[in-house]
């Protein structure tokens, strides 16, 4: 039963995840990515991570999507749309070329922390649920979080605070055909 779940939710991840990126409409796409996001939320459920699931679907599913959606609601996407009708080929090139190139240098970062986690495991034991039942999964995720990771957490935190500024600042900023009267 629980492969069965896995391989449902996974090929759910999966097929929603392609429609995130070859979608034409970016209000679709958006819509996808929320359900890629609960997705993935129920496959941390399914591995025992419940805070990691529940953070999925606050943070992401719910504060990230909100801003996304409201930043594609205030571009001019008619606009766009038109514009993009004729196609880039410069740019279909390169993003194939981009894609060639990363695919096969993520495969090899996976594979690599893989392989090394498995020598690693192999040399402290193998895992057992007695050892998950010692430290919560909260515990855990904080602990990690506020000791070895805490530069990219501090990173993230800050990137945040710049794109939140950045659309108060474009949701704020409006167009004034009549600039003489000095308001914006």
């Amino acid at each position: 039963m629980e492969l069965f779940l896995f391989i449902v939710i996974g090929g759910i991840t999966l097929i929603s995840s392609l429609f995130v990126v070859f979608q034409r409409s970016p209000l679709y796409s958006a819509f996808c990515l929320i359900l890629t996001f609960l997705s993935m939320a129920g496959l941390y459920l399914m591995l025992g991570a419940e805070f990691i699931a529940i953070i999925q679907v606050i943070v992401y599913a719910g504060a990230v999507m909100v801003l996304f959606l409201f930043v594609i609601m205030l571009l001019n996407m008619d606009k766009e749309k038109h514009e993009r009708q004729t196609g880039h080929w410069m740019q279909k090139f390169f993003g194939f070329v981009i894609v060639v190139v990363l695919v096969p240098l993520i495969g090899l970062g996976i594979s690599t922390t893989l392989l090394y986690r498995g020598s690693q495991l192999g040399a402290m034991g193998t895992y057992s649920p007695q050892m998950a039942e010692k430290v919560s999964n909260t515990k855990a995720v904080a602990s990690l979080l506020f000791t070895d990771y805490i530069l990219p957490f501090e990173i993230t935190s800050i990137l945040l605070l710049v794109a939140m500024v950045g659309v108060v600042y474009l949701a704020r900023r409006t167009k004034n055909p009549n600039p003489s009267s000095g308001e914006r």
